[in-house]
């Protein structure tokens, strides 16, 4: 066994699976990414140590400086966790229409909060603008440094990172590659990454149904959380993009619960998302191929959401 500094060093390296009960004969094989295994349990621990880290490399962010950001849970548990490690008061504004699981996490880790109501627990376009403003009073208010996720570039350098890892694991066998949108610097970043293996990777983006927006539909309310801002997202590149599959936050969660009682694998809803286009994807492409999609975090912080907690 290995020794390690600190808690920040077991971020990325997660492996991969191959799902074998859900995927029917003839499909190509699907590859999952087990982002669970972060310290968090969430695929965004990568992009909280490469925002701050670039922030304290160009003196954006100085020593014990304190931190603002906006999110639906994830994204503010890692960086309470990054925060934590690193000495960086924290300050986030989050919402009552993302798990209770994810805010005690994040208070747990010292972090203070800002709790915006929802409408009936939706997630939509209204919800994020309000908290994005939020957050930029609360900059003004502290003087304290924002990492802005939805247009912060330096996130992108961690799922280069993470498209490295996954064409060094297939052995460079990646024909797919699906996952779906939030800020969507993991889907470009890996895209990019991938690209820069090999031209012709496939990459599927997916988006909640209900807020279809970047398939050309209407913003809408949605319960997929940490995706679907309602708006088109800054980081979006779709030239990078092959298709895009909108899934339903029924068939998203469906679909997670499957992952649980079929594979063993306990996730959150855009897992369920990923995995509901992925099998798509691997239908078309034929049984040669091989998708590889994310699980985006682990099922435990979903526990007081209907996603769990009637099952």
């Amino acid at each position: 066994m290995s020794i390690h500094p600190s808690i920040l060093s077991r971020i990325g390296g997660t492996p991969l699976v191959e799902l074998k009960h859900l995927v029917p004969e003839g499909h190509a094989r699907i590859l999952l990414k087990i982002e669970a295994e972060n310290p968090t349990g969430s695929m965004k621990d990568r992009m909280a140590l490469a925002m701050i880290e670039a922030a304290e490399q160009d003196g954006r962010l100085p020593p014990g400086g304190h931190v603002v950001e906006y999110t639906g849970g994830s994204t503010g548990v890692s960086l309470a966790l990054v925060c934590a490690v690193k000495g960086h008061p924290l300050h986030i504004v989050t919402s009552d229409a993302f798990s209770m699981e994810k805010r005690q996490q994040m208070a747990a880790f010292g972090a203070d909060l800002s709790i915006i109501p929802s409408v009936d627990g939706g997630m939509d376009a209204t919800l994020t603008h309000t908290m994005i403003e939020t957050a930029r009073q609360l900059t003004d208010e502290t003087g304290g440094y924002w990492t802005n996720q939805l247009h912060n570039a330096d996130q992108l350098t961690a799922y280069h990172r993470m498209a490295d890892e996954i064409w060094t694991q297939t052995g460079g066998t990646v024909d797919a590659f699906v996952q779906s949108v939030g800020t969507s610097g993991s889907v470009r970043g890996v895209a990019e990454g991938l690209r820069r293996h090999h031209a012709n990777v496939q990459v599927v983006a997916v988006e909640p149904q209900e807020s279809a927006v970047l398939s050309g539909g209407p913003s809408g309310s949605h319960k997929i959380e940490g995706v679907g801002a309602g708006f088109v997202v800054p980081l979006w590149k779709p030239e990078l993009i092959s298709e895009i599959r909108p899934v339903s936050t029924d068939a998203a969660m469906q679909m997670a619960r499957r992952l649980a009682r079929e594979e063993g694998i306990f996730a959150g809803t855009s897992t369920g998302g990923n995995v509901v286009a992925a099998l798509a994807v691997a239908g078309r492409l034929g049984p040669e191929a091989t998708v590889v999609t994310l699980m985006c975090d682990t099922g435990i912080k979903y526990l007081s959401t209907a996603l769990y907690a009637d099952v």
